[in-house]
Order: C-alpha cells, then structure tokens, then sequence
C-alpha cells in the first residue's frame, strides 16, 4: 500500500471536485478529502448516490459539500461551461480535480466489440474527461497549488486481451494526463497525475471479475493514502507521474 500519512488540516480551505462521488472509490475520496478539510464538489449522475455521501459529509461535522448531479454520458459543450460559471460565481476557483468516473463496458476480443460500445466507454472514460479538464482549467490556474489526478488502470499502462474499450481508454487517460502535466509545467501552479488504484472492492471489480473474492481485495477507503497524497501541498512538484495505490 502507498505509504504516506496525511496531517488533519491538510486540505483545510480547498475546493475540489470529485466525479463518481457517489460511490465506491469516489465516495472514499470525496469523504477523505472532506475529512481533512476540503469543500467538495460531489459530481455525478445518480443524485440519490451523491446525497447519501452528502449526508454523511455533513453528519461527520465536515465542511459543508455541493452536490452536482452531471451525466457525462449525454452532457453537451454548453452544460460544461454553465457548470464551470458556477463553480466560479459560488467558490471563485477550484484547488482539485479528481477524475474518478468511467465506465468498464464489454470485456471481449476487439472483433467482437460494436462500434456503439466501444465509443460509449471513450465517450465516457476520455472524452468527457477532455471536456471536464478544459473547461476547468482556468478555475484551477486561480488556484495557489492546484492538482488533476487521473484514474487510470494497470491495462491502461500495458494492454490485455479482451480489455478492450476499457483498455484502450485508460491508455488515453496516461496520455492525456501526460500532454496535461507537460504544458503546465513550470507555466501554471497546476500539476497532473495519474493513480492506478489496483484492484479493490469495488463494483465495478465485481463486474469485471465476478468469480473472485471480493474480500481479498482493499476497501475503496483503504487506498486513499495516494489519493490526499497527490491532492495536498505534499505532492507539489510532483508532475506528469503514474502513481500505483498498492
């Protein structure tokens, strides 16, 4: 497990912006992130998800979160920069960006994956990454020390077979992460990585391997150690890596 303890008051005064707040890995950084300080922005479709995470936020005495219900499935150019005029006229910048979302899809050979499929979990998993990243990046260059981290995977660093869109978008996550990190540097006090959380008990892990035990695996909260690591002043300077959780 990555090995770094984070102080209380780490993120004390942050904004930071989490998608897929709603559950599994999301969920444990919004609340890790919350817990050390931050203001965070709960981002993701399913609101009822977001508002549970809302709540417990809120009854740990935490600093109040947002809840921002956002399909990045069907959202358009126009809703991207309504929701960065927001963050602007309610927080003023925004400190962290944490890409956590995406979708897995088919897992089988690429001649049997449907053209359909295969641009839903780009769509998914790197455009609407894009989209999200310019938008905000003037709010996060307002920012005295602000960090992007990137959800990548360990198939997403080396291909393998029947990974297939999944795969292939998390190869386009290291790049964007990478052509991120290398036009800031030295520019703007944003720096960007990328975490590959390993596997972990999440639902996502149980759909891609449903014969495993999901136990032998850490919890989502068990991982977050890189997560505050990369997300507080700690990891200034730190630019342009691929981080592992485990």
């Amino acid at each position: 497990m990555f090995d770094y303890s984070a102080r209380p008051d780490l993120l004390q005064g942050r904004v930071i912006l989490v998608t897929g707040a709603g559950r599994g890995i999301g969920a444990a950084a919004a609340k890790a992130y919350a817990a050390h300080g931050a203001t965070v922005l709960l981002l993701g479709k399913t609101e009822a998800n977001l508002t549970q995470v809302y709540d417990e936020i809120e009854a740990a005495g935490h600093p109040q979160p947002a809840v921002i219900p956002f399909n990045l499935e069907t959202a358009l150019p126009h809703q991207y920069d309504e929701l960065a005029a927001m963050i602007e006229t309610e927080f003023g910048h925004l400190d962290g960006l944490l890409h956590n979302a995406s979708i897995i899809g088919p897992r089988t050979p690429l001649e049997q994956l449907s053209g359909e499929n295969f641009m839903r979990v780009m769509h998914v998993n790197v455009n609407a990454m894009f989209m999200l990243t310019s938008t905000l990046l003037p709010l996060l260059k307002l920012s005295r020390d602000a960090s992007v981290i990137f959800t990548s995977s360990s198939v997403g660093r080396k291909g393998r077979a029947y990974w297939g869109a999944y795969g292939v978008s998390k190869f386009a996550t290291e790049g964007l992460m990478q052509t991120l990190a290398d036009e800031v540097d030295s520019v703007a006090a944003v720096r960007a990585n990328s975490i590959n959380p390993g596997a972990t008990r999440t639902s996502m892990r149980a759909q891609a391997y449903p014969g495993e035990n999901p136990l032998n695996n850490p919890t989502p909260e068990e991982i977050m150690p890189v997560y505050l690591y990369l997300m507080g002043p700690d990891s200034t300077g730190v630019n342009g890596q691929a981080l592992n959780a485990q």
